[in-house]
């Protein structure tokens, strides 16, 4: 598939200012652009990316929210494909519904079935309450406002970095409590901190639990290695010490997780 930027906006049921936009600000970048004529194309892979975004759009999401939850580490494109399809079969029995109700409304019959808004809703206020309901996004928000796209894509080539030092400390059989992998979690600690928001030991406790709590924060990690996830949690939890181990309290983690953690596993 490659169609020229006219054509895929037909396709998409956008404009081509839209994808211009999209295409300046990194959230839609065409698969090619030919050096002399500047006509831009884009390929199947610029298709799925655009379904996701129209997917995001309907539930409300701003650019930059899609932008950044696209973009993140532990972001299950199957998973979301499920909940589109999900919300579309129930949007279908919604619209089927409004149908029959016209169809009867000579008898004064109408009565409508909201699950449809009723499950876009909640995955909507999930969505919102995991990725931009926190402390941290809010500080991250103020101080990524001026990203661009290749800040984004170094940020993230940092942090895949970085876990691929925790795996190669795994591999090699440093304990958690070794003084290298202290300094991997300071190295972690420090990256955070310096590009998105204040790390403070109580959040990267938090985090440390939440990579082996949530299994698309786990999946992403162990794509270094099998058991990283855990490794870094293990060696977190080294060093933050005994002070804060008593996050393992179930509510005291929920707490930590809501208020210090959003879509990027760090």
């Amino acid at each position: 598939m490659k169609l020229q930027i006219k054509d895929f906006a037909e396709l998409t049921g956008v404009t081509v200012r839209t994808l211009h936009y999209y295409d300046e600000i990194g959230l839609l970048r065409p698969s090619e652009v030919d050096e002399g004529s500047g006509y831009r194309y884009y390929d199947s892979s610029c298709l799925d990316r655009m379904r996701e975004i129209l997917f995001y759009r309907e539930l409300d999401f701003n650019l930059k929210g899609i932008a950044q939850i696209l973009s993140s580490p532990d972001y299950d494109k199957e998973q979301a494909l499920r909940k589109q399809r999900q919300l579309l079969v129930l949007k279908k029995n919604r619209l089927e519904k409004l149908i029959a109700a016209i169809d009867c409304a000579e008898n004064g019959d109408f009565e409508m079935n909201n699950e449809y808004e009723k499950t876009r809703k909640q995955y909507a206020d999930e969505a919102h309450e995991r990725w931009f309901d926190t402390a941290a996004y809010k500080e991250s928000e103020r101080r990524t406002a001026n990203y661009t796209a290749d800040d984004w894509s170094e940020l993230r080539a940092g942090m895949e970095a970085i876990m691929a030092g925790f795996a190669d400390l795994k591999a090699e059989g440093v304990a958690p409590d070794d003084e290298r992998a202290r300094l991997q979690v300071e190295k972690l600690k420090q990256f955070i901190t310096e590009r998105m928001y204040t790390c403070t030991d109580e959040i990267l406790s938090g985090l440390g639990q939440m990579y082996v709590a949530d299994d698309r924060f786990t999946k992403n990690i162990n794509k270094h290695g099998e058991g990283t996830a855990a490794y870094i949690s293990e060696c977190i939890k080294s060093y933050c010490g005994e002070g804060l181990i008593i996050l393992s309290n179930q509510a005291i983690i929920k707490k930590t997780i809501h208020d210090n953690t959003f879509a990027n596993p760090f």
